[in-house]
């Protein structure tokens, strides 16, 4: 068993020994039925993504329980990081998710600001009562001590961030996956499996959702490799999505940067914070602030 957000998540073997995969909700029905309909939009448009088994009655949720019924598919997600050929496998399913979700009636898509990837004014008040809480612990954790550095260390740099910004031209927003990281990204081998637990449809920028997993905190970690793969996800990328603006690729390292210098998470997570949850919030401070230091060459390493 394995504990999500707002799941709790099964591997189940019925009687023919088949595998299923069930997910027990404690959340919001609809939400997560909005959800499940956008995996299924993403999959008409030949996207991989796991099916669904409907009930009797053709619900996607069984409401008694409540829980849906989804395909196993057997793999590895992309939490230890992207190296050789998965990058290009990844930018041509990324590529064709786009091109689909482009599609989707709850939003089309428009240029907006860049500026509003993320609100630096509420990001500092964010991180001020981050900060003053944490100092006020009498005997902060490990982890809580770690967390008050590396907050008071990305406050003092947001003014970068909304600069970086400010700097990019308007950029795409449509809908999106919603949460595009690592551990929603299914592998086999070097080929995409497929892609899972998709967000309700709301539109958000796709440069950040390129960045989201095109500069994942672990990949970027392992080395300089991670920019050439980079580059290669951005191209197969283009090559299946012909229409992107060619403004929205060139700005996702920019925009990956400023938004994840500016966020708290998973800095201000309550106690006890799992070891698995500490490690990625050690990677993504470390990788944010190594990007943002070679920010200018980055940005220059995708525009091809």
């Amino acid at each position: 068993m394995a504990a999500g957000t707002n799941t709790v998540n099964y591997r189940i073997v019925d009687v023919d020994g088949r595998n299923w995969f069930a997910k027990i909700y404690r959340g919001d029905l609809p939400r997560e039925r909005a959800a499940i309909e956008l995996t299924a939009f993403a999959g008409q448009g030949g996207v991989p993504v796991p099916d669904v088994r409907r009930t009797r009655t053709g619900a996607l949720i069984d409401e008694r329980m409540p829980m849906s019924l989804w395909e196993f598919v057997d793999g590895e997600t992309a939490e230890g990081g992207i190296t050789g050929d998965r990058w290009p496998a990844i930018g041509t399913v990324l590529g064709r998710l786009h091109r689909r979700l482009a599609e989707h009636p709850h939003a089309t898509p428009a240029l907006r600001p860049a500026t509003e990837v993320r609100d630096v004014a509420r990001s500092e008040r964010s991180f001020d009562r981050l900060i003053a809480s944490l100092h006020e612990r009498d005997t902060p954790s490990p982890f809580q001590e770690w967390a008050r550095e590396a907050a008071q260390e990305r406050r003092a740099l947001l003014h970068k961030a909304g600069a970086i910004l400010a700097d990019l031209p308007a950029l795409t927003v449509q809908v999106l996956h919603g949460d595009l990281a690592a551990p929603n990204l299914m592998l086999r081998k070097d080929e995409v499996a497929a892609v899972i637990d998709f967000q309700p449809p709301r539109p958000g920028f796709i440069a950040w959702e390129i960045a989201r997993i095109g500069c994942d905190p672990r990949t970027v970690l392992l080395g300089d490799q991670w920019i050439d793969g980079l580059r290669e996800l951005l191209d197969a990328y283009r090559a299946e999505h012909p229409a992107v603006r060619p403004e929205d690729l060139r700005s996702a390292v920019a925009v990956g940067c400023a938004y994840t210098v500016g966020s708290t998470y998973p800095l201000a997570e309550p106690a006890p914070v799992s070891a698995s949850l500490e490690a990625y919030a050690r990677a993504r401070h470390q990788a944010a602030l190594h990007i943002l230091q070679r920010l200018e060459d980055l940005s220059d390493a995708s525009r091809r």
